[in-house]
C-alpha cells in the first residue's frame, strides 16, 4: 500500500487532429502537479516542461508523418489508421517527503500493435531535486550492483520462458540507472520492451527488497 503524503493532482494536454476530415491522431498527455509546492517548484517544473515537449513532438512530428501515411493510404488504397498516443503515470511511493511514480508513454502508428517507453523518478521533495539509484546503495557500489544483478538473474531464472534464452546477458547490457522506481517493499528495476524478452513479455520489473545493500528512499531523505 502506497502511504498518504503530500496530494498529487494529474493534469491533462489532449486533442484530435484531422486531416480534411479524417481523424489522423488522437492523444492524451497526462503528468503529475503537486499543488502544495506551486507552480515555480522544480518537480512541478520538471514534468511541465516534458508534458509541453511531448505535445511539441505530436503536434510538429507526429503528426506530419500520419499525414503522410494517410495521403499514402489514399493513393494505395489501404485503409485509413487513427495513430494514437497516451501518456499515463503511476505514483508507487508516497509521503511528505518522497514521491515515486513511473510515467508510460503509448504510441500507436499502425501495425499489429503500439509500443510503450517506461520512464520513472524519485523525489526528495522538500529539495525538490530527484533520488539517484547510487544514493540507496548501503554497500560499495560494487557490492550493491553484485546484489542487484543477483536478484534479477534469480528472477529471470524462476521464469526462463518468457524471457530471451540470453536474458540474464541482456539484462546486464541494457541496464539503466534511471530505470527504477520505490515502493514501501524495495526498489524496483524496469526494463523496456525487448530489452530481455518477447513484446508479449512486456515491461519487465524485478523487486529488489530493501534491507541488504540497499535503503529506502525514506532513510536517503534523513542522511542528506
Amino acid at each position: 500500500m502506497i502511504n498518504r503524503g503530500i496530494p498529487i493532482k494529474t493534469k491533462t494536454l489532449k486533442r484530435e487532429m484531422r486531416c480534411r476530415g479524417e481523424l489522423l491522431l488522437t492523444y492524451r498527455i497526462d503528468y503529475p502537479y503537486f499543488p502544495q509546492l506551486g507552480i515555480v517548484s522544480p518537480v512541478n517544473h520538471f514534468y511541465s516542461r516534458r508534458a509541453s515537449a511531448y505535445h511539441r513532438y505530436l503536434v510538429q512530428i507526429l503528426f506530419p508523418q500520419a499525414v503522410r501515411q494517410y495521403c499514402f493510404s489514399l493513393e494505395k488504397g489501404f485503409p485509413i489508421q487513427t495513430w494514437e498516443a497516451i501518456q499515463e503515470f503511476k505514483v508507487t511511493e508516497q509521503t511528505d517527503d518522497i514521491a515515486s511514480l513511473y510515467m508510460d508513454r503509448y504510441e500507436y502508428t499502425g501495425g499489429a500493435h503500439g509500443n510503450t517507453v517506461r520512464s520513472a523518478q524519485t523525489w526528495l521533495l522538500p529539495k525538490g531535486r530527484p533520488v539517484s539509484l547510487h544514493e540507496l546503495f548501503a554497500c560499495p557500489q560494487e557490492e550493491s550492483m553484485l546484489y542487484l544483478f543477483r536478484v534479477i538473474e534469480a528472477q529471470i531464472k524462476r521464469e526462463p520462458e518468457i524471457y530471451f534464452e540470453d536474458a540474464v546477458e541482456l539484462a546486464h547490457k541494457h541496464f539503466n540507472n534511471e530505470s527504477f522506481y520505490c515502493t514501501p517493499n524495495g526498489l524496483v528495476v524496469f526494463y523496456q520492451q525487448y530489452d530481455i524478452a518477447p513484446y508479449s513479455s512486456g515491461i519487465r520489473r524485478f523487486l529488489i527488497p530493501y534491507g541488504r545493500c540497499l535503503r529506502s528512499p525514506r532513510e536517503t531523505c534523513f542522511q542528506v
